[in-house]
């Protein structure tokens, strides 16, 4: 009898102090960064009624949870550290190790993903990656069809160890940033490879929109076909198991719509950030048209659900990748980059890297990630810090036809451009029959004039439009040219709309 309540007793106190439990989510952890110069938010699970009261820098700031949850913000906190951080409820938790400075998120598909022990150079760059206070959060990958409550993954100092597997455009733009803002930076990686953009967004926002809705009703067909291949992949299977031949290879499922989302951002609210940075489009590139007006609204979804406003929203533009296809003018890819750029204006407080002279021919996934996460570093300096420096290479500014010639001028021309390597390459031209020619192009001062022999009155021209495009435009800062068009005939992407 005696044991009965004694074990009865254990079982008691063991609900007692389980139900007690002031719990967090992941990303509110020893060694975490957290936003300065706006309120932080705080907020995690407990009983309902408990009192959950959080401490730091003389702040003493206490919530009451309903349903379960709570949240409370301190007001702007300072930069540097580390300080401790107390949570108290019914449970204390002392968190060590915390700082205060720039956090942002890393996001996209596998080119952010990429890690830096796969990069050029690689063994020298994890040598050196000495940095206390930058500290690195890499969301584990979830994707699901509801959202979650809560994501896997740690806060971990930067150093050797820690930084190999991170995303080494996330690394090289954090080193960049925290050398030239002289605080902490956060880094938090939730990149997944192969994903395309409806992943990556609200489900309420898809479904808002009529052409995004389809998404949901598309995704059941495609898994339809993905169950009866995969069937016939297992079959396949065996009979070549038994033959003693190679196996298949498998189908690849269907991208959920909304399920990255579910899985890694909606988790992460409202956690305080400055900004985010995003390197994508490669898996949206034969949809390059509808991207024009998906890419902005995921960018309106994340901000509206993250509540800060017009947070600085910082993204690649594709690589040069092969090969080019069989006709002049004509490149998906270089719709893609046409609509990554069309977002700087369709969506304020943007940035664009470009990243058109560092890809590879026959790899998806360039290895030389350092000019690209500096070149986000100036973006970020320029638009989240509001630095007056050159952050851009040209952009094309207008165009004035005379004669045989097609004369362009630009902006963002920094202190002069450049032709690296020998004369201009990359510059198509087009007459009214808008049959593309390649084309010769010269430096005049601050303007290009392009010209044919094969077009006698040209009405538009193009550069960089290609998939792979050899072209070398640059400002004397070193910031290669945007690749762009004068004309607005239909391209290639215009009609396709779902995967």
């Amino acid at each position: 009898m005696r044991r009965f309540f004694l074990s009865l007793f254990v079982l008691a106190f063991v609900a007692v102090v389980a139900r007690a439990d002031v719990k967090l989510p992941a990303v509110i952890s020893d060694g975490m960064v957290l936003q300065q110069n706006m309120d932080v938010p705080f907020w995690g699970w407990a009983d309902d009624g408990e009192v959950v009261t959080v401490e730091m820098q003389g702040q003493k700031v206490s919530a009451t949870a309903k349903d379960g949850k709570w949240l409370l913000r301190l007001k702007p906190l300072k930069a540097g550290g580390p300080y401790a951080l107390t949570i108290r409820g019914k449970n204390t938790i002392e968190m060590k190790n915390v700082l205060v400075g720039e956090v942002w998120v890393c996001s996209g598909q596998s080119n952010m993903e990429w890690r830096l022990r796969q990069t050029d150079n690689a063994d020298t760059e994890i040598a050196n990656a000495k940095y206390p206070q930058i500290r690195l959060f890499t969301v584990a990958r979830a994707e699901v069809e509801a959202p979650a409550k809560d994501v896997k993954g740690a806060w971990k100092e930067c150093g050797p160890e820690s930084v190999a597997a991170f995303s080494a455009v996330g690394y090289f733009f954090g080193r960049d940033l925290h050398k030239a803002r002289n605080v902490p930076v956060g880094l938090i990686n939730n990149a997944v490879g192969g994903s395309p953009a409806e992943s990556w967004m609200n489900p309420e926002a898809l479904k808002a929109d009529s052409e995004y809705n389809g998404f949901f009703a598309n995704y059941t067909k495609l898994m339809e076909r993905y169950e009866k291949a995969l069937a016939k992949y297992k079959e396949d299977a065996e009979k070549a198991k038994a033959e003693g031949k190679e196996a298949p290879r498998a189908p690849g499922k269907p991208w959920l719509p909304a399920g990255l989302y579910n899985g890694m951002v909606a988790p992460l609210l409202p956690y305080a950030i400055k900004g985010a940075i995003w390197y994508q489009g490669e898996s949206n590139a034969s949809r390059a048209y509808q991207y024009r007006r998906l890419f902005p609204a995921m960018i309106r979804n994340w901000r509206a659900d993250w509540g800060q406003g017009d947070f600085p929203f910082l993204f690649v533009q594709l690589a040069a990748f092969g090969p080019n296809g069989p006709k002049l003018g004509d490149s998906d890819w270089a719709e893609l980059r046409e609509a990554q750029t069309m977002t700087l204006t369709a969506s304020p407080n943007t940035g664009m890297a470009l990243a058109i002279d560092v890809g590879n021919i026959s790899d998806i996934h360039p290895r030389n990630k350092q000019p690209v996460g500096a070149r986000l570093a100036l973006a970020a300096r320029s638009v989240a810090y509001g630095e007056k420096l050159v952050f851009s290479g040209p952009v094309f500014d207008k165009l004035k036809l005379s004669g045989n010639k097609a004369v362009l001028s630009f902006k963002h021309t920094g202190s002069g451009l450049e032709a690296r390597g020998g004369e201009l390459k990359g510059f198509l031209i087009a007459g009214e029959d808008k049959v593309w020619h390649a084309a010769k192009a010269e430096l005049k001062g601050k303007r290009i004039e392009v010209s044919s022999p094969d077009v006698a009155k040209p009405v538009a021209v193009r550069y960089g439009w290609a998939k792979f495009p050899e072209c070398n435009l640059y400002n004397k800062e070193g910031l290669p040219a945007v690749p762009f068009r004068t004309d607005d005939w239909p391209g290639i992407t215009k009609e396709k709309t779902m995967p």
